[in-house]
């Protein structure tokens, strides 16, 4: 069941299912995402915004910014607007822990978020969803709560500023304002409306019923009194995948009811498998995805092997018509991760052009990422349990601001 910006029930929904839980396609094809960014009601990320973002930073813009990853936004203008003014804001960003090893799509919204935390020079509250995980993927509580702290480690990994980042579990810090702030906002939502924007049906449990407010009230400062005292007026920016972007059409709708700030968004597309834009993601087969565990051998065979290729069936052919870039997943992959913008252009110009083939695109994909996978595992390996428990101490950040 699917949904347009309104919340009502969208008939045409055979065309892709896009919700927390669900990403398809007609017939297996790609997202639309012109056609998500109308049905959502949000609005594209166009060059003005990221030319702001790189004045007002004085830094150049994040390659996910200027290659399109992050594409779509809600209220991202006033944000940028507040923070002109001298105003802060502040971020939140999730995860929900269903697995312990992340895959590199796991991996984007935090990278992203770090940029955004440096550039702006702002605190930033991370939740783990272990409830939610624990309800839809039938894991005992003990176990999501392990996954969490897995997680979390992968999460502090990407580098976050330790003096301006609180890491919490639902498990664990559930109550007192936060769960105020989640009465409030549930007996704002009817069951018509849940039923209507999540897709719920009389065969789910009640417990999916009464999970959207934990995910909205992050939005509110009021939510963290340790952090936010007397700044119930603070904006806050959330950056995540277009997926997640029900929970927040729901908590916008309810906001300004309940005297608070609608919370601002910036969305990314979706990283597509290694077997192609059509193909999923899934911790069921372990080559549809490089993950931040694999080994340098694992990272090669899984791209020489799996990486959907849009280079031609022979040399010959290849060199007279060159490489098809729309469905080429290491172009794709590279395009994310490869920081150079003029070796990617001059990669993507030699390869669409027939001069360089597809194992020497696969072979500079392959050093990309067991470079950066590697780093990842070094930093890692290097978080402790203290480190965890420092991060998720409920505490003030004195110079969060600083």
């Amino acid at each position: 069941m699917e949904v347009d910006k309104n919340g009502e029930i969208d008939s045409d929904s055979s065309e892709q299912v896009v919700n927390p839980w669900e990403v398809s396609a007609k017939d297996g094809g790609k997202i639309d995402y012109d056609k998500l960014i109308d049905k959502f009601g949000c609005q594209r990320l166009d060059e003005s915004l990221i030319d702001r973002v790189e004045r007002l930073t004085s830094r150049q813009p994040h390659v996910f910014l200027r290659r399109g990853v992050f594409f779509a936004h809600r209220d991202f203008n006033e944000i940028l607007d507040a923070y002109e003014k001298g105003d802060k804001f502040y971020l939140y960003t999730g995860r929900g822990p269903s697995s312990e090893a992340l895959h590199l799509g796991h991996l984007i919204p935090f990278m992203f978020t770090k940029y955004l935390q440096e550039a702006f020079k702002v605190p930033l509250v991370i939740q783990l969803t272990d409830d939610e995980k624990c309800m839809w993927k039938n894991l005992s509580v003990e176990e999501s709560q392990r996954l969490a702290r897995e997680n979390a480690k992968d999460i502090i990994a990407c580098g976050f500023d330790i003096t301006k980042t609180f890491i919490f579990s639902d498990f664990d810090y559930v109550g007192g304002a936060f769960y105020k702030n989640m009465v409030k906002v549930a007996k704002c939502v009817t069951l018509n409306k849940a039923m209507g924007i999540f897709g719920f049906s009389g065969e789910d449990h009640i417990g999916k019923l009464s999970f959207p407010p934990v995910q909205a009230v992050p939005s509110f400062p009021s939510s963290f009194p340790h952090l936010f005292p007397g700044k119930d007026n603070l904006r806050c920016l959330i950056p995540c995948a277009i997926d997640q972007d029900p929970y927040f059409r729901m908590t916008r709708d309810v906001a300004p009811r309940l005297g608070y700030s609608k919370p601002s968004l910036i969305e990314s597309t979706f990283f597509p498998a290694l077997q192609g834009e059509n193909g999923k993601m899934s911790a069921s087969d372990p080559n549809s995805a490089i993950y931040v565990t694999d080994t340098a051998k694992d990272i090669k065979n899984k791209i020489n092997r799996y990486a959907f290729s849009g280079g031609q069936d022979s040399i010959e052919k290849h060199r007279e018509i060159g490489a098809n870039l729309e469905v080429d997943i290491p172009i794709k992959y590279l395009s994310f991760f490869l920081e150079d913008d003029s070796e990617l252009e001059h990669i993507k110009k030699e390869y669409g052009e027939g001069r360089m083939l597809t194992g020497e695109v696969k072979k500079r994909l392959t050093e990309v990422l067991t470079e950066m996978v590697e780093r990842h595992r070094r930093a890692r390996a290097a978080v402790t349990d203290e480190m965890v428990d420092a991060f998720m101490s409920v505490r003030p950040l004195p110079s969060m601001f600083d």
